[in-house]
């Protein structure tokens, strides 16, 4: 299970399939390093993203 608090390095490296639902949202950013340290939550309050709809479709 995704949730807020999985960082987006962890989720890359246990369910690489899921970038392109991130890419699919506006996360272009995968590939940053600071990237892999911040939560699902954190990006998505950097892109304008809500992280409760984005959380349904990498957990669908």
């Amino acid at each position: 299970m995704i949730e807020k608090t999985t960082k987006i390095g962890e989720l890359l490296e246990i369910a690489p399939e899921k970038a392109e639902i991130l890419l699919e949202v506006g996360m272009h950013c995968l590939g940053c390093p600071a990237s892999q340290a911040e939560t699902l939550e954190e990006a998505c309050a950097v892109h304008g993203i809500d992280v409760d709809e984005l959380l349904k479709k990498l957990n669908a």
